[in-house]
């Protein structure tokens, strides 16, 4: 695999949080995270996401992040820690898991470097490690979160449902969030046709990501007939390149209990996103994956 040379103290704290088995975009961006050279990647945390599906969503998510790093010959190069097997019960009360311990470790270290934490759903884990170390509120920290519904409004969005409670604890917080809500992140539309050309000749991961994919997509009644919207890969690419999409700084909300925003003016400021480059980050992930396995073919 080529690599590029990056400075130790040029590459980035990452911390990616993820409900990898609620559907088939969260696989794209690990894998895109995972072969990012100027990621210090401090460990990825599966995530619950509700329990309308399964009684053991963690536990399934993560199942597929071991079965990706054994795909990518790096399950014992990576730290994976379980987030919480639920949301939390209200505002005040955390749920203990060893990946909130991870989140806290890594927050409290002495490292004049930004650390980036990606939620790709909920954001139990998050809410749960300040809730239990409020000491972290004041460190070097950037939350970027797949989720929440358009602004200026809200409403329903599938992240922010399984979970509204750590949403407001976060919201009310003053930690710098970056949030990307639904209508920026199915900005991300790929064809078969494209996956077929530009993933699935990369290897065994490669085959797996099209073809999960497609069976997903094929399998559920709703689902369009021949594209999908990379919905969770627009963390990794902002992480890469900020700007990597027009965004605006906003009042952070509190959030009813049926999902819509509401404007109170008493929080602090967050980023939102209004749009993001597609190319930039699919065009990226493609090409590390022909770096990752040119050899191989």
């Amino acid at each position: 695999m080529i690599k590029f040379n990056i400075p130790d103290e040029k590459k980035k704290r990452v911390i990616l949080n993820t409900d990898a088995k609620n559907e088939v975009d969260d696989q794209y961006a690990i894998i895109h995270a995972l072969l990012t050279e100027s990621f210090e990647l401090h460990g990825i945390i599966p995530a619950h996401f509700g329990d309308k599906r399964t009684t053991y969503s963690m536990e399934e998510s993560y199942n597929e992040v071991m079965l990706l790093l054994n795909m990518m010959e790096m399950s014992n190069s990576v730290r994976v820690e379980k987030g919480a097997a639920h949301a939390m019960p209200d505002e005040k009360t955390p749920v203990d898991s060893a990946g909130a311990r991870l989140i806290i470790e890594e927050a409290m270290k002495e490292d004049e470097r930004c650390l980036y934490i990606a939620f790709l759903g909920p954001l139990t884990d998050m809410a749960s490690a300040l809730l239990a170390e409020p000491g972290i509120a004041d460190k070097n920290i950037k939350i970027i979160w797949i989720g929440g519904r358009d602004w200026p409004d809200g409403g329903w969005e599938y992240n922010l449902s399984n979970d509204i409670a750590a949403a407001n604890v976060i919201m009310k917080s003053g930690m710098e969030l970056w949030q990307i809500p639904r209508n920026v992140y199915r900005m991300m539309p790929v064809t078969f046709a494209e996956l077929y050309q530009r993933v699935y000749p990369y290897g065994e991961v490669g085959k797996y990501l099209v073809e999960n994919l497609i069976k997903f997509n094929n399998e559920e009644i709703d689902r369009p007939e021949e594209y999908r919207a990379l919905g969770d890969s627009p963390a990794v690419g902002v992480i890469l390149y900020e700007d990597c999409g027009k965004w605006s700084l906003e009042t952070a909300p509190e959030i009813s209990e049926n999902m819509n925003y509401i404007h109170t003016g008493k929080n602090g400021p967050i980023r939102v996103y209004k749009t993001i480059d597609s190319r930039f980050i699919l065009e990226d992930l493609y090409s590390k994956l022909s770096m990752r396995f040119k050899a191989e073919l």
